[in-house]
């Protein structure tokens, strides 16, 4: 029997503070806690893939050491949304002591902003009966959606999508691992494709890496369901000179030929309009326009004939005197 391959997010997940990439201002933080043994309630807030359950996990692992399981409990809101949850798994588990010399375990929640109202109230009440036994990590993509009640018992830290030297330095560890050929054209279409994310990132080099060893720019846009930046500007750029029929033509195998869905190719449009070569109140106008057919794809409205009228409406655009 052939074993399965790790994933490698989960292989090469850092298990200490020192092995994190990026986010070394809220990690030195962190690491003050950990070394004084004196963990407030934390918020982690930021887009997905950028660190917060490496940097909960990372402190279970410095606090509790080879022990940390027992002492650490790892919930997902957006499964287990309801009071119930609150009440029964979460305040059972706060309320018994820890193993060990530290004085308290960690209740580690992630998506917490998808907790309801009563169930975030009910949160609140366990966060403060049992501060003696039990430290809460809540990780959210919204701080706004968490109660203020719950915001005012934390310590508030707000992480930012990866740049792209600390994605690169992943990538290239990784490589090296698993003994992998990188190329530079591949690791610019990776950072294009993960927008910060180090988890997507991940996850695209490990599916491109199953098809070659020598991994290339080509592999990274097959394998991840995304266009190359340069035809969505060469569709637009047919499209602002009033050469219809072939931006349609460059719409048409993005649609059927690679199978991109509608809303992916205008989240990509999106992207490339501020590189075109356009003054910038026909930037604006393109972007107007983004909006409204973006808000017509989301009601239900047909992909093929939207974007075909978003590229009618560029070429009335580029048809216009620029003054």
């Amino acid at each position: 029997m052939v074993e399965a391959e790790e994933i490698w997010v989960e292989k090469y997940r850092p298990k200490k503070f020192e092995e994190i990439v990026g986010q070394q201002e809220i990690i030195t933080r962190l690491q003050t806690f950990v070394e004084k043994k004196s963990l407030p309630h934390l918020l982690f807030a930021g887009p997905p893939g950028v660190g917060k359950t490496c940097a909960a996990l990372c402190i279970a692992h410095e606090l509790f050491g080879d022990g940390w399981r027992p002492n650490f409990l790892e919930l997902n809101a957006s499964d287990e949304r309801g009071i119930d949850t609150i009440r029964t798994k979460v305040k059972n588990y706060a309320r018994t002591r820890p193993i060990g010399d530290v004085p308290f375990k960690v209740v580690y929640l992630d998506e917490s902003d998808a907790l309801t109202s009563d169930a975030q109230h009910a949160m609140r009440r366990t966060m403060e009966m049992y501060t003696h036994t039990c430290r809460f990590i809540l990780a959210c993509n919204y701080s706004g959606r968490i109660i203020e009640p719950i915001q005012s018992r934390c310590a508030i830290f707000r992480f930012k999508r990866l740049p792209e030297k600390d994605v690169t330095q992943m990538l290239k560890r990784i490589a090296r691992g698993e003994k992998l050929t990188l190329t530079p054209g591949a690791i610019k279409a990776i950072i294009y494709v993960s927008e910060g994310d180090m988890r997507r990132a991940i996850n695209v080099l490990q599916a491109a890496a199953v098809m070659n060893k020598k991994v290339d720019e080509k592999v990274i846009y097959d394998v991840s369901a995304v266009a190359r930046p340069k035809e969505i500007k060469q569709m637009l750029e047919l499209a602002l000179g009033r050469k219809f029929e072939e931006a349609r033509g460059k719409l048409y195998y993005l649609l059927i030929a690679q199978g991109l869905a509608g809303e992916d190719i205008l989240v990509q449009v999106h992207r490339e309009i501020i590189n075109l070569d356009l003054p910038e109140h026909a930037k604006i106008k393109l972007m107007d326009r983004v909006g409204e057919f973006d808000f017509r794809l989301r009601e239900g409205a047909n992909e093929r004939i939207q974007l075909e009228a978003m590229l009618a409406h560029f070429g009335l655009i580029g048809e216009r005197p620029s003054g």
